[in-house]
């Protein structure tokens, strides 16, 4: 026997006071609590303030373990994720301490497991109780939020946040198990994978833990032949498409096998052009326009999350023509299975260290939890070709001075700006040369220039959303927008399962409870108020906001996406909730897309069409983000290129090419009756919805989830021409009576909402 492993996951026992309850591992004392019955559900009504009472408590969970069979030289206990503040003992004997949800642990048990089973106990104090302890002894820091979670390095989201409920967790919530192997095993690989000129390049760097000092082997394979530093005839990864090997790393002793690690790998160069202030992605030599989307965690308490999961997300992402995923940095470094997808759809990640809206102290006990939670995290998630960047933080080094947090109370003490110019990229340096690394988003390089410039780096844009109408994203062209977006609701059934209040008004107070902007509600009216009369109904508001948010997302992206290459990307806040809120997001915390999800897959096409308005007048802006020119009786507009066609101004613009079109209106809105007619074909799998107008119809709108709260449709906001007609298909796991869809607000359109 060389290697052996006992999976600790399943049954544990969670204590907190006398009271001892089942609990599952992994997971947290929330999820624990509420299969147990003794929680009531969070994301119900208002019970997340019901559930406070949780993330001040201590809790404790026990398992008993032992080492049967054969012996190996060493016994190790691991767990891959303690959240956060741990004291760990097996029997009698304590093992050790942690501090920190994004590091994993390991602990030689060698001496102490027996055949005989014994008690491993791990006691979770609170995370409140350990934050407000390192804030009184290092000060106060300025923060976005009230909640101490700049103290202490857990998932600051959980602590709440403008999108977020304030759940505190504790748990042991990534796997845990026994190890044993004898003579040596590999403490960690590093392998970057690189591509030039047809050749690939592999960089390997093993760290080994051992029992003796005798001579061993490192072999790399790369689908199942051994390599060296250069590997000839490589196809390169390239973005939307993947191309994967499978590499192994081996250690052996003479020729036997101690320990592997394998992954499947892609060959890609990438680097950021900041030339002039540009912030433009080059992957294997080759600009990119980047198409992309903010990620937070998918789940609150994210020990929920699996593959499948991540797959259905991030797959719609890419269905949507999603290129780039940025990992929030108020969130998590993702688990393996999130990275492995996103190389398998090729899908571009950026990743951020976890820092996000705050100041964050520089000194110990946090210093140097930083810098091991850094340098693990880099080289575990290196060897993904989906990793294009690191970014040091998210807005600290714009907040510090915009927000006057540099003149507020501990202003004045360190804040994180030698993490993020200094130490984080001195140890990416070190680990992993391989990617470019940025100080934070926004920045716009150095501090010759405001960070948030929109002419030098990244660019956040958020005073549109925050104070002035969405036509104001056409005011400015930045050279990268890396937030953006605009509010609404999410799905009609969402918000009803949420939601108990009667009657359901956009004010009510459930409907409050899950809208945690500041003044959220009041810039949802602002932004209806510019461009609608004020709606009649709850119904007629969730309509308009919906339509709002996609008009609102869509001026921001064409106006943007046209001025390529100055502008060389927008990445949408945010894709996905992590539960039911009215929110910027385009998939809503029960996994429904909102109808921004269909506007961001015809905005993120290769191929787009848009009206423009340039210089006084319109021009029809012909963007080709194809390797191929598009050439057309009209236009021929070179790969990777943005053409222009001057157009004349009329009441309605209606722009065909190619089978694609562009609209364009000199009014928000028409009562005139469009006359739909209606009709509906039961077909396998769910109804096939016939929709025909006879006058101009605005905007048409089919809520699936009206019908079955697991229907879905394949459209969001559809506009007909006079005389045009459009099928929506209608999909659900049960058969559907097609009269369904003569249902109130089933299917509807503008016109018809602003008239109810």
């Amino acid at each position: 026997m060389r290697y052996s492993v006992i999976d600790l996951s399943g049954a544990w026992t969670l204590t907190s006071g006398s009271e001892k309850l089942p609990a599952t591992v992994p997971g947290c004392v929330h999820t624990d609590l509420l299969d147990a019955g003794r929680l009531v559900d969070p994301f119900l009504g208002e019970n997340e303030k019901a559930v406070a009472w949780v993330g001040r408590r201590d809790w404790t969970y026990e398992r008993e373990i032992a080492w049967e069979g054969p012996r190996p030289e060493r016994i190790e206990l691991v767990f891959e994720g303690l959240d956060t503040v741990a004291d760990i003992s097996l029997g009698d004997v304590r093992l050790g301490s942690t501090r920190n949800m994004h590091r994993s642990y390991r602990f030689d048990v060698t001496s102490l497991i027996t055949e005989e089973p014994q008690l491993l106990t791990v006691r979770f104090t609170s995370a409140y109780t350990e934050a407000e302890r390192v804030r009184a002894e290092l000060g106060d820091r300025p923060n976005a939020y009230p909640e101490p979670f700049n103290f202490i390095r857990k998932m600051a989201c959980s602590f709440g946040w403008d999108w977020g409920p304030t759940l505190v967790t504790a748990g042991i919530w990534r796997p845990v198990r026994l190890e044993g192997w004898n003579t040596a095993r590999l403490r960690s690989v590093r392998a970057l994978t690189t591509y030039r000129d047809g050749v690939g390049l592999v960089d390997v760097d093993v760290e080994l833990d051992r029992t003796d000092e005798r001579e061993l082997r490192v072999q790399v394979l790369l689908d199942g032949r051994e390599i060296g530093a250069e590997v000839p005839g490589i196809e390169p990864w390239h973005p939307r498409a993947p191309r994967l090997y499978d590499i192994a790393v081996v250690l052996l002793d003479g020729d036997t096998e101690l320990d592997r690690w394998e992954r499947r790998a892609g060959f890609r160069s990438v680097g950021i052009d900041t030339s002039d202030g540009a912030f433009l992605f080059r992957v294997n030599g080759e600009p990119v326009l980047v198409k992309g989307v903010n990620w937070i965690p998918d789940d609150i308490f994210p020990s929920r999350m699996t593959r499948a999961r991540y797959a259905e997300r991030l797959g719609a992402a890419a269905a949507a023509g999603v290129n780039l995923i940025r990992v929030w940095g108020g969130g998590i470094y993702e688990s393996r299975d999130f990275y492995e997808v996103c190389d398998e759809l090729g899908l571009m990640v950026w990743q951020d260290f976890l820092f996000a809206c705050a100041c964050y102290p520089e000194e110990e006990p946090i210093r140097s939890e930083v810098i091991a939670e850094a340098r693990e995290n880099v080289v575990r998630l290196s060897s993904h070709p989906s990793l294009v960047a690191w970014n040091g933080n998210n807005e600290n080094l714009w907040l510090y001075r915009a927000s006057g947090w540099d003149e507020q109370p501990g202003g004045s003490l360190s804040w994180g700006e030698d993490y993020y110019l200094s130490l984080l990229p001195a140890i990416v340096a070190e680990l992993d040369p391989s990617r470019p690394y940025m100080a934070g988003s926004p920045w716009s390089g150095s501090w010759e220039h405001e960070p948030n410039s929109p002419e030098h780096g990244t660019f956040h844009s958020w005073e549109v959303w925050n104070r002035q109408d969405y036509r104001h994203y056409r005011d400015s062209t930045p050279r990268f927008v890396a937030e953006f977006g605009w509010q609404a609701p999410p799905a009609w059934r969402t918000l009803r399962d949420a939601v108990a209040d009667e009657p359901l008004l956009p004010d009510s107070p459930g409907v409050l409870h899950h809208q945690k902007a500041e003044d959220g509600n009041g810039k949802l009216a602002r932004g209806l108020a510019a461009h609608f009369p004020a709606p009649r109904s709850t119904e007629a508001w969730h309509y308009l906001t919906q339509l709002n948010q996609v008009r609102a997302v869509r001026t921001g992206i064409e106006h943007w996406r046209s001025h390529w290459p100055h502008t060389a990307g927008t990445v949408l806040w945010q894709l996905n909730d992590l539960w039911p809120v009215t929110s910027w997001a385009a998939i809503d915390g029960a996994g429904r897309r909102k109808p921004l999800y269909f506007a961001l897959r015809d905005l993120y096409q290769p191929r787009l069409l848009s009206v423009q308005p340039r210089d006084g007048g319109l021009v029809v802006a012909v963007m080709n983000d194809s390797p191929e020119a598009w050439t057309t009786p009209e236009i021929s507009v070179p790969p990777r290129s943005v053409g222009f066609l001057p157009v004349d101004a009329a009441d309605v613009v209606a722009v065909e090419l190619d089978g694609l079109r562009a609209l364009w209106f000199a009014d928000d809105y028409s009562l005139d009756d469009p006359q739909l007619t209606v009709t509906a074909d039961v077909v396998p799998g769910g109804l096939d919805v016939h929709v025909h107008a006879a006058g101009l119809a605005r905007d048409i709108l089919l809520q699936p989830d009206r019908i079955h709260p697991a229907a879905t449709v394949d459209q969001g906001f559809v506009t007909l021409l006079p005389g045009e007609s459009t099928t929506l298909c209608v999909r659900a796991p049960v058969p559907l009576d097609a009269g369904v869809v003569k249902a109130p607000w089933v299917l509807t359109d503008l016109a018809s909402v602003l008239r109810s």
